[in-house]
């Protein structure tokens, strides 16, 4: 039984035969819907590099890279979220404050500042997996009340805003936010140990099964709702990490920093591919959808700059926008007979 549960919720894995059994339309929109987001990317930066002789230059290509790298992170978090059918709106809040833990860790010692952060991220991560899993509350509802509770922590820590908590000079803590190949590397280790979670372990296929089929999944004895727990434990330690890692790059916890974060990493997912419905996504197509949107965002900065970041934004609305429109339209053609 189990094994006739398994094949009517998982999907053959492309290159299989049930992939080469399927019509040509289905493959099609299947690769468009996996990889679009990279042929858009690429076919952007020829076209940038193509009429824009600052584009290419290593001074811009570390500003997107370096600047955003650790905003990448909540990103990574969100794509294990929403992958269940969920969705985790207290990412930017988080990130704000793990920010002020971090720094205010620092002045004990390296050790604290990325303790501290992890500690309280994990157990906001907790206590919203537990709603949600347990209480059967819906994700938008609790995340939305984590996203509140956070940003009213971080204003009391803060006493509204009046206190700031700096990172001292001489810190090594500071040194892990500089620069631009240390931010770098140490995102691009996470999304690798990402990816290899995702696709390599019998969690990552956990994941995909409780998105695709909630009952399914539990008929096929799947541990659905230690799943759901975890997937919200990992968002906010990401997002509380990135957070301590980016006030490391600032030198301080801003407690102004992380309004709508949660919305360009929810933007950055479903472009890079993942359903908002769930049960389909990657950690590759994520890569994608944030260097996408971190490189019109680099374009509009450069020549839309006197509108400021008002465009931006609506840019950002109708990109997510046209993109769930061309899934859905993907989603059925690969459901049509």
């Amino acid at each position: 039984m189990s094994a006739t549960l398994s094949s009517a919720v998982t999907p053959g894995p492309p290159g299989s035969g049930q992939d080469l059994r399927a019509p040509a339309r289905e493959r099609l929109a299947g690769r468009l819907q996996q990889h679009g987001a990279l042929a858009v990317l690429v076919l952007v930066v020829i076209i940038a590099s193509a009429t824009s002789s600052a584009f290419p230059t290593w001074a811009n290509v570390s500003s997107i890279l370096g600047g955003n790298a650790f905003v990448w992170l909540l990103a990574l978090g969100m794509t294990f979220v929403i992958i269940t059918g969920g969705i985790d709106l207290s990412v930017g809040s988080m990130y704000a404050l793990g920010g002020v833990l971090g720094a205010e860790g620092s002045r004990t010692g390296t050790w604290l500042a990325i303790l501290l952060p992890l500690a309280v991220g994990a157990a906001w991560g907790t206590m919203q997996g537990l709603l949600v899993a347990r209480t059967k509350m819906a994700p938008f509802i609790v995340t939305l009340a984590g996203l509140l509770g956070a940003r009213g922590l971080l204003q009391a820590l803060t006493h509204e805003g009046s206190k700031t908590y700096l990172v001292p000079k001489g810190s090594f803590f500071r040194q892990l936010g500089g620069g631009t190949w240390v931010p770098v590397l140490i995102v691009a280790a996470l999304f690798a140990l990402g990816a290899l979670l995702l696709t390599r372990t019998r969690f990552g296929a956990n994941l995909t099964a409780l998105g695709g089929n909630e009952n399914a999944a539990l008929l096929m004895g799947l541990p659905v709702q230690r799943t759901k727990v975890l997937v919200y434990v990992l968002s906010g330690t990401l997002a509380a990490a990135a957070g301590a890692l980016g006030g490391a790059r600032l030198g301080s916890g801003v407690t102004t920093i992380g309004v709508g974060y949660e919305l360009t990493a929810i933007a950055s997912v479903v472009i890079g591919g993942t359903l908002l419905t769930g049960g389909s996504g990657s950690v590759g197509g994520t890569v994608s959808g944030v260097l996408l949107l971190a490189v019109i965002h680099n374009l509009i900065d450069h020549y839309f700059s006197q509108y400021g970041s008002a465009f931006t934004d609506a840019v950002n609305g109708a990109f997510l926008a046209l993109v769930v429109l061309l899934q859905t339209i993907l989603s059925r053609t690969q459901k049509l007979p």
